[in-house]
């Protein structure tokens, strides 16, 4: 008994210590990675992707695969795949706070807004769509093309909204008329994007069964209208009874929030939807208390940030491996896959932009803003993995489009924004 007790203390302090391990490389690697990415002109989040990416085979692995496979591979993978998740349903939540539907409802620029929204979901997302079909046989053999290309289709279509702002915020451009355009599309192309990412995951776990898919849309339904009108006053009143307007965050206040987040990402997982999606779903509840949200992005939103983010795009790093693109064919289908979707975000933005009235450079300006992915492209193809409808193959071609569409978004802005009269700083950083 006593020798049994040794043992599982062992195990469980050894454990704890190949964890340890492998939160003080992630978190060491992410800030050195973000801090270069600030001083070549990019975003942090950009570095700690790619930092992530590099802790990976596609880097460590292949440089010093002994010491790759003690830091990573010791202890069981557990320990990280759940944080990684808590931190992902943090993380949205913190995404769904963000969104400012106020934007969408500003007068001036409706039209060219309105243009710029439609055409830079319709564009990549029949592109996507187009190359996932043709794909799927070749690079996604054991997956259902149809939930393989809506797949693909979804993460063409998408734009990060929490990069496009951070960036945004760099050049000052938040209160621009352009500006307020393009975080107003990529509000509705987020909105939109998740409505067809919970859409489409429901229809691939319904193993497209038609009654079964059409009674899980009926719940998901159900949750939102149940979330909207039940949840959302009940937790708008908790917040106001706990002072939460004069921007008070007590431990109460903080632990009731934790626990409704928690538990809107266990409603939606019964559901038959990922986690996730709960969260996100409670940070829009919750968007417009402007006090509570500018509290928790100053006291809580840096843990998060500093902590769990880069445990995210670590554990999608180990994913990534670009050394199964090991043919020319493969990297073929890349070059393929990021010239589709950046002409289908590029392209139908700027059209768009067009059609509503804008000049030519600003049209171009709208269309590199929108094809920024980066964070929420990482988030659907983690979902589309996990669900087996794209391979190890697509994956890694998917993130290399989105670290390619947001890496070039930064330098092409300053060369362009001071054709429209924006000023550019050399030294600008992103908060």
């Amino acid at each position: 008994m006593t020798t049994a007790v040794h043992i599982a203390t062992h195990q469980t302090e050894s454990l704890l210590f190949f964890t340890l391990l492998q939160l003080t490389v992630i978190v060491l690697a992410a800030r050195l990675g973000g801090e270069i990415a600030l001083r070549i002109g990019q975003s942090t989040a950009v570095g700690e992707i790619i930092v992530g990416i590099l802790l990976g085979p596609s880097l460590f692995g292949l440089l010093a695969p002994g010491l790759f496979q003690y830091v990573f591979h010791s202890g069981a993978p557990e320990p990280m795949q759940m944080l990684s998740q808590i931190g992902l349903v943090l993380l949205m939540f913190q995404i769904g706070l963000e969104f400012d539907f106020s934007h969408l409802n500003e007068r001036r620029n409706r039209k060219a807004m309105l243009w710029v929204a439609f055409a830079s979901l319709i564009a990549p997302f029949a592109l996507g769509y187009g190359i996932g079909q043709i794909s799927a046989p070749t690079l996604s053999p054991g997956a259902h093309p149809v939930a393989s290309a809506l797949f693909i289709a979804t993460a063409f279509s998408i734009t990060a909204l929490p990069i496009l702002g951070r960036i945004m915020m760099e050049f000052d451009m938040t209160r621009t008329p352009i500006g307020v355009i393009a975080i107003s599309a990529a509000a509705i192309n987020d909105v939109v994007g998740w409505l067809l990412l919970a859409l489409i995951t429901t229809l691939a776990l319904s193993d497209f069964d038609g009654a079964d898919f059409a009674l899980k849309v009926t719940l998901v339904g159900v949750f939102f209208a149940a979330s909207w009108l039940i949840v959302r006053p009940l937790m708008k009143r908790i917040l106001h009874r706990c002072d939460a307007r004069s921007g008070a965050l007590s431990n109460n206040l903080l632990g009731i929030v934790l626990a409704a987040v928690f538990m809107s990402a266990m409603a939606t997982y019964q559901l038959g939807i990922f986690a996730i999606f709960g969260g996100f779903m409670m940070g829009v509840l919750l968007h417009d208390e402007h006090a509570f949200v500018k509290t928790w992005r100053a006291r809580i939103s840096p843990f998060v940030t500093v902590f769990f983010l880069p445990i995210f795009f670590t554990y999608t790093g180990l994913r990534t491996n670009i050394g199964s693109l090991d043919s020319a064919a493969a990297w073929a289908w890349c070059a393929l896959f990021v010239l589709l979707a950046t002409l289908g975000k590029f392209g139908g933005a700027y059209l768009g932009a067009r059609a509503g009235g804008l000049s030519h450079i600003e049209s171009r300006i709208l269309g590199v803003m929108m094809n920024t992915r980066a964070l929420m492209e990482l988030i659907v193809i983690n979902v589309g993995y996990d669900l087996g409808v794209i391979s190890q193959q697509v994956f890694t071609i998917l993130v290399i489009m989105a670290i390619f569409s947001t890496v070039i978004t930064s330098p092409i802005l300053r060369r362009w924004l001071p054709r429209i009269g924006i000023p550019v700083t050399a030294a600008s950083k992103i908060p």
